[in-house]
């Protein structure tokens, strides 16, 4: 059964269809995970973004199985730590979540932090790129990388990632992160779409527009961010947000909408800096 608010697709630069909203899964835990993925599901969710570090992989798996969506209609996100940045590394960590999420090849594989100290994330990324031309994986790409680590990636081993998945939302809107994936054929993927609610939702830009479309604040600003081309990832449990959170292609935000949105950009103050954190 397919639900009537499934996400249309967005297609990366090697062709494969990936949904335009996905489900995010920091912090749940096995159990939370797989009890919100069939609800999620049964509200138009096809995509689930999961990591190494979230620790919930096994919930993410028994979570799409007990679902009852054929596999060929769910598209899996994985992350992969520090540890594993290495060619071989990420063969093993790859062989270690398909494990655990009971999957026999993964849709799209990050490396999650580029740890630039370390300096092995070119490694890590030829390691992907076989894993890629093994068929184990459908896709490759990044998460917290900046322009200047992509740039690397592109200049040692020709390959752009299909993806980069940034903290991104209106305070911190990452506009020269977003001009540079446009530039390369990058989506933007973004974690943090909503920052959690709370201040975002009381912003008068947001409210307004909100009580104009009636629709609720996080729909506001999740249309932001689809209707603009980036990809959010929103996490929630509860049914109700779930449904909402997936009901945002059928309504448009005007130039004036989005520009008023825009004026919310507090630059990089409030995010996390890659060149600093990682794991």
């Amino acid at each position: 059964m397919t639900n009537q608010h499934n996400a249309p697709s967005i297609t990366l630069s090697n062709g494969v269809e990936m949904p335009a909203l996905g489900l995010g899964t920091w912090p749940m835990t096995d159990a939370d995970a797989e009890k919100t993925i069939p609800v999620a599901f049964e509200a138009g969710y096809r995509l689930v973004d999961s990591a190494e570090n979230y620790r919930n992989e096994t919930g993410v798996g028994r979570g799409i199985k007990a679902s009852g969506i054929d596999r060929s209609q769910v598209f899996v996100t994985t992350k992969f730590n520090v540890k594993w940045h290495s060619i071989e590394g990420a063969q093993q960590i790859w062989a270690e979540s398909a494990k655990l999420l009971g999957l026999d090849y993964i849709d799209l594989l990050l490396i999650h932090w580029p740890n630039p100290r370390e300096n092995r994330y070119v490694e890590a990324w030829r390691g992907m790129i076989k894993l890629l031309e093994a068929g184990k994986v459908r896709a490759i790409g990044t998460s917290n990388f900046k322009p200047a680590h992509i740039d690397r990636l592109v200049a040692e081993t020709g390959v752009t990632p299909h993806v980069n998945q940034v903290q991104l939302n209106p305070y911190i809107p990452r506009t020269a992160e977003r001009a540079h994936h446009a530039q390369h054929g990058i989506v933007t993927e973004t974690w943090a779409p909503i920052a959690k609610g709370g201040n975002l939702f009381r912003e008068a830009a947001i409210t307004e527009i909100a009580q104009r479309l009636n629709r609720t604040p996080a729909q506001v600003v999740l249309r932001w961010h689809v209707q603009q081309g980036m990809l959010p990832i929103p996490k929630s449990s509860n049914p109700q947000r779930l449904a909402e959170n997936m009901a945002v292609f059928d309504f448009e935000l005007t130039p004036d909408d989005i520009a008023a949105i825009d004026k919310l950009d507090q630059g990089d103050k409030g995010g996390v800096d890659s060149d600093q954190f990682g794991h």
